[in-house]
């Protein structure tokens, strides 16, 4: 049995669709939802589905309380689905080709600190261009910098909005996430 661990920081909807997904899959089972933000909705989903959560501070996540939570609930794989602070060497070291994120756009354009949700379909939005997507990669120790695994394009038209970006942004996520999380763990990237 591979175990799952997400760490998200927000709403939650990118990990609710791995649990939906999951739930179905016999070999792969979501152990654990982690979160720096003890009000985040992702809790409140996880609960809805019976998987255990933690809430951690920076600190803790710097001196290596949450490596030894991982360690102690023999989590196998970690995703990144909507958290926003960088993930420690100790944490990559012991995951190595063990971790992947998703970003809202075509890495490298609009990749690095700060750039997530509407940070980046508003750069998207100001550059006038004419695709976007979704990048799938491993997590390294820079930000958005981790080989890409996947990535998938949608058009925009030149009228689109920055909500219209998000939400043909959201819809790729939701569609190939879950899908891609499975490749990596049967070896197929």
């Amino acid at each position: 049995m591979i175990k799952i661990a997400i760490f998200s920081s927000g709403n939650g909807s990118n990990a609710e669709n791995i649990i939906k997904y999951f739930s179905k899959v016999d070999k792969i089972k979501i152990a654990l939802i982690l979160s720096n933000n003890p009000k985040a909705k992702v809790l409140n989903k996880a609960k809805k589905h019976d998987i255990s959560t933690v809430v951690f501070n920076k600190s803790q996540l710097i001196e290596g309380v949450v490596l030894e939570i991982l360690k102690m609930e023999e989590i196998n794989f970690i995703v990144l689905a909507g958290f926003l602070l960088k993930i420690p060497k100790s944490i990559i070291d012991n995951y190595d080709h063990r971790i992947i994120n998703i970003h809202p756009s075509l890495l490298p354009l609009y990749g690095g600190k700060g750039m997530y949700d509407m940070n980046v379909h508003q750069k998207v939005f100001e550059s006038k261009d004419l695709q976007t997507g979704i990048t799938i990669h491993f997590v390294n120790q820079s930000y958005d910098e981790g080989d890409i695994i996947f990535q998938a394009k949608c058009l925009l038209s030149q009228r689109i909005t920055p909500k219209g970006i998000q939400k043909k942004v959201h819809n790729l996520e939701m569609q190939f996430f879950p899908r891609i999380i499975e490749s990596v763990i049967d070896g197929d990237y």
